[in-house]
């Protein structure tokens, strides 16, 4: 199928694989009565939105209903891809927007996909909650910890599906090496590894002034920094349109740098293979203390996760696996247990690990990281039966708190104790106190 310009599926499928893995859903489903679809609405229109906007109109159980984009070119372009897709006339049912509260102010949407920056994750995630909308947000959930768990406790009140945009947990394969690990086939798990990336030199996002230009025409930058602490605009926090992801990501009051580029997906795997989704560590680490070459977290049961800025610093600081092991890409985990090593990482090619009888029990002899389920589709149904998504606000709120945690630690320059449940770091009040940040007036969750 293809709209009066010609878009067509693949061209659909190309979009959104450039922004992500979206699982498009085309050939699994058919097409429902419209009065069964699922009415949606897209907020947030750069690359990750643009992958979602392209996901909504090549499925067949969903009815798209309005665009939302401060940025009057977005919108712009968002509404030419519908209309490419839908053909002019089918294209007004959906109607372009500048506000977000306008869209959960309408009575005939039932759910939103936000792919805004990481600072509207939470309030627009509460304030649709709270409007009776059920949501799917681009991972991570939240700036901080308190914001996580008010978006948690929001959503329960309001009895919200919520899916996180950690679309690796919807991997086939990688599913099955996280159950392996889980049940206990590399017998305990005594070290894992993932990567931390660094921003401008540093292990946390950066704030520094950057000199004010002009407000390009049609954005509305207000509303863009909307609860961050005010910024002028500068091309380097939006461009326009943009030309890569995220731009925004490193800066502190906007994103939160590795948290947002990679680590809430290793996080959300690597945690669910340890059996530890819905707590967290005990201790975080220092390096300053000489325990270990890089931050880690330690859990209750005694399993520890490195950060590494490099797969190579496995093998080299830590010895962990031969120095000949091929380790590469950036979403997942290395764990090493009693009966061998193994990899969950998707982005490099075939998994890795040893010894080969692992992959034997796992019944994957080709070791490849392959696609699977569909994330977007899981959180679909679960609309339609109410049911628990794969990575709901609870676990995504852990994903991102141990991000959180790694960036208080960092900024403190010292190592420090986690209490899990009560979500707070025992008789430390200098660390409390980064748990949380005020929100620019007149914002509130």
């Amino acid at each position: 199928m293809s709209g009066e310009s010609g878009l067509t599926r693949r061209d659909l499928a190309l979009r959104a694989a450039a922004a992500g893995p979206l699982l498009l859903p085309w050939a699994a489903r058919g097409a429902p009565a419209p009065s069964a679809r699922i009415t949606v609405a897209v907020i947030g229109l750069g690359a990750m939105g643009s992958g979602h906007l392209a996901y909504c109109l090549g499925d067949r159980s969903v009815q798209l209903l309005a665009l939302c984009d401060v940025d009057r070119v977005r919108r712009d372009d968002g509404m030419r891809t519908v209309a490419a897709f839908y053909g002019a006339q089918g294209a007004t049912s959906v109607k372009p927007y500048n506000d977000y509260r306008d869209i959960l102010a309408r009575s005939d949407i039932d759910a939103v996909l936000i792919a805004t920056p990481d600072h509207w994750h939470t309030p627009i995630s509460v304030h649709a909650a709270q409007a009776g909308k059920d949501v799917y947000c681009e991972k991570p959930i939240s700036m901080n910890i308190a914001e996580g768990r008010r978006l948690v406790n929001v959503m329960r009140e309001h009895a919200r599906v919520f899916q996180t945009g950690t679309q690796y947990r919807s991997i086939t394969t990688i599913r099955n090496v996280v159950r392996f690990v889980r049940r206990g086939g590399l017998g305990k798990v005594k070290h894992a590894f993932t990567l931390w990336s660094r921003t401008e030199g540093s292990f946390t996002p950066v704030s520094y002034p950057l000199p004010a230009e002009p407000v390009p025409d049609g954005l509305d930058w207000d509303l863009w920094v909307g609860p961050a602490p005010w910024r002028p605009y500068n091309s380097r926090f939006h461009r326009n349109p943009v030309p890569g992801v995220v731009p925004w990501a490193f800066c502190e009051d906007f994103g939160v740098a590795s948290i947002t580029w990679h680590h809430s997906h290793a996080a959300d795997v690597a945690q669910y293979a340890l059996g530890v989704e819905e707590t967290g560590p005990v201790e975080i680490i220092h390096p300053s203390s000489n325990r270990f070459p890089t931050l880690t977290f330690r859990y209750a049961n005694g399993t520890l996760l490195h950060l590494v800025e490099d797969w190579g610093m496995v093998k080299n600081s830590y010895n962990a696996v031969p120095a000949d092991s091929r380790l590469e890409g950036n979403f997942g985990a290395l764990y090493v247990g009693e009966r061998g090593w193994v990899t969950s990482m998707y982005g490099s090619g075939r998994l890795e690990g040893a010894p080969e009888s692992l992959f034997e029990e796992m019944e994957m002899p080709r070791h490849e990281a392959g696609w699977g389920q569909d994330h977007h589709g899981n959180w679909l149904e679960c609309i339609r039966t109410r049911n628990r998504t794969r990575t709901d606000g609870e676990l995504g709120h852990r994903s991102a708190s141990l991000g959180h945690l790694a960036h208080i630690a960092y900024k403190l320059q010292r190592s420090l104790k986690w209490d899990p449940v009560r979500e707070v770091f025992p008789a430390d009040p200098e660390a409390n106190r980064l748990c949380s940040r005020a929100m620019r007036e007149p914002w509130r969750l």
